[in-house]
């Protein structure tokens, strides 16, 4: 490198200062090379340089033989006019072999040939054929390395007869410590310089300020909780508090029943929900007249419900499970809402688990993001002007709704929004008004009612870092560059 570097420095004091070309300079060194060295004079300030970059067209293997050998177009063209009688179309391939097509093409699309009935027919005399205009041309590339007519290029190109290649050279000029010898700078102060005295003396280095500093080594946030903490936010910028989600293990009471869902019905099955082992059941709550306004509502009804109408059996309810929803804890928190009924905002975002076929949008295990606004003589259309207010918070403002059923929820609303990538509408979350077989056997007053509404944190996270796949996003196959290098979440820059 440092005899490039004196060569580039001799050469520069040779040609009066400025060297046009370093490709014409030194033609025989790599650009990359050269520009190396370049930056280490010029972080002496022995030189300046100007990166000039031109395109160069070159033939290929196949274009070299037509410029040696004539095009395939004109080579039919002669075989074709050789014979008076005219050419069988089914023997062009066995005169030119796989290029018979091509030159078939060409030729009839140059008006140089005709056909009739199987026969081509040549529409010159021998003693006055055209011009092979593809030779010509790959000639003058040959020669000028481009056409000026960019039409032609591209027809070229599109033949693969040509490839287009990037040239870099520099235009070089001396710089304001130019010299013929290079001079050693020291690059930091040491103890012995300090010592000896040497370092008033020496020569450093210019510190570079353009340079980026060495990135210390660090973990990184998960795309997911950055996601996630992008919500928690938006929750507490609307008056709402988090509730604990740390409890991954609940009771079929808790998880189920309390939430008015029967014990037949299909959530509950094995293919569903994850049962435990040990422990196999779990105790009954200390509120026991809970426990039974429960047991009633479900088998004979009450406020204004007329029940299941089946016998509710207590060891399905105490059966242990892993949470197939986050709504288990909501219904804790209500509970304790009962005790002191005044309007509260409460949210949750944690795992839940669905004994789900693993696919490339399912996992056995997902987050669920879940909010819950309780006040008093709230209605439908509440429901639906904060979830406009909610999304949009997220950047979508575009929402449609449409009913649904859910077993703790009447009325119910699936949300769906515009997907600008995959232009189509996508579902984005479920909601709805709390049933007042749910609240009113926690002892909530009638006039308070609670809407609630969930979504996934995996969706909006894949659309947000476009991972097609939820196992790139969880599990054994995600990359660690990708959790180290994404940024960080705004939810507000158009989210669908």
């Amino acid at each position: 490198m440092s005899n490039l570097q004196l060569n580039i420095l001799k050469t520069l004091d040779q040609k009066n200062g400025v060297i046009e070309s370093t490709l014409e300079a030194f033609p025989n060194v790599d650009s990359l090379t050269v520009k190396s060295a370049l930056d280490s004079l010029l972080a002496k300030n022995m030189v300046k340089y100007e990166k000039i970059e031109r395109e160069s067209w070159d033939l290929t293997d196949e274009s070299k033989d037509i410029v040696e050998n004539g095009s395939y177009e004109y080579r039919l063209l002669e075989l074709v006019t050789k014979n008076l009688e005219g050419l069988r179309i089914s023997e062009v391939s066995q005169k030119l072999g796989k290029n018979g097509s091509i030159a078939q093409g060409k030729a009839m699309k140059n008006k140089w040939l005709s056909k009739k009935d199987d026969l081509l027919l040549s529409n010159f005399q021998n003693n006055e054929l055209p011009e092979d205009v593809t030779r010509l041309q790959l000639e003058k590339i040959l020669k000028n390395h481009t056409l000026d007519d960019k039409k032609e290029l591209n027809e070229l190109k599109k033949r693969k007869l040509i490839t287009l290649n990037k040239i870099l050279s520099f235009k070089v000029t001396k710089g304001e410590e130019f010299a013929l010898e290079i001079e050693s700078y020291e690059t930091d102060i040491t103890s012995d310089m300090i010592v000896n005295n040497t370092w008033r003396n020496a020569k450093f280095k210019p510190y570079n300020f353009q340079s980026e500093g060495l990135y210390p080594p660090s973990g990184a946030l998960h795309p997911l909780n950055k996601v996630r903490e992008e919500f928690r936010q938006i929750f507490f910028a609307m008056g709402f508090s988090e509730m604990p989600s740390n409890q991954y293990v609940e009771s079929g009471f808790w998880n189920f029943d309390t939430l008015f869902v029967p014990q037949q019905h299909p959530a509950r099955d094995l293919q569903d929900t994850f049962y435990l082992k040990d422990p196999l059941v779990a105790h009954k709550p200390d509120d026991l007249q809970y426990w039974n306004n429960i047991k009633k509502v479900h088998e004979d009804g009450a406020h204004g419900s007329i029940g299941y109408r089946y016998p509710w059996k207590e060891e399905e309810s105490l059966r242990m499970v892993l949470r197939t929803h986050t709504t288990a804890i909501s219904s804790r928190m209500l509970h304790e809402l009962a005790k002191d009924p005044k309007p509260a905002r409460l949210f949750s975002i944690d795992r839940v688990f669905r004994n789900e076929a693993v696919d490339i949008t399912h996992l056995a295990e997902f987050h669920q993001v879940e909010g819950v606004l309780a006040d008093y003589n709230l209605t439908l259309g509440d429901l639906i002007s904060f979830m406009e207010s909610f999304f949009s918070k997220m950047g979508v403002h575009n929402l449609r709704f449409k009913p649904t059923y859910n077993p703790y929820t009447e009325p119910s609303l699936e949300m769906y929004a515009w997907h600008n990538q995959l232009k189509k509408w996508v579902e984005i979350g479920n909601s709805g008004m709390f049933r007042p077989e749910m609240l009113e056997s926690m002892g909530l007053p009638k006039d308070l009612r609670v809407l609630g509404w969930g979504l996934s944190l995996e969706r909006p996270t894949m659309i947000k870092y476009s991972v097609s796949n939820i196992r790139e996003l969880l599990g054994h196959k995600v990359s660690l560059d990708f959790i180290e290098t994404n940024p960080a979440a705004r939810l507000d820059e158009d989210l669908v």
